[in-house]
């Protein structure tokens, strides 16, 4: 990968806030992990990824927003914590 992972956290967010759908955003989302897979990124980057994504999510305010975008980031939030459920339980047997 030549784009660091906090260009890749950037620009995955960016495309949460302007998807047309919250089908898209898991689409983006589902991209985004499959693509760190492919790359063999390690597990331990892929949980921070995940975590910093989830703090960067949060920090959203409702109010910056209109309401396709903040349905768009609590859609992602959402997606994010399964994620980090699912490596979470993957690694605690």
């Amino acid at each position: 990968m030549t784009q660091t992972i906090d260009d890749y956290r950037c620009k995955l967010i960016n495309k949460v806030l302007f998807a047309g759908s919250q089908k898209e955003v898991r689409r983006f989302i589902d991209a985004a992990m499959k693509g760190l897979e492919e790359h063999k990124v390690n597990g331990h980057i892929v949980a921070r990824f995940v975590d910093k994504v989830i703090s960067d999510l949060e920090q959203f305010n409702p109010l910056d927003y209109d309401a396709q975008q903040w349905a768009n980031i609590k859609m992602a939030r959402i997606l994010f914590n399964k994620i980090k459920h699912s490596i979470q339980s993957a690694t605690h047997h």
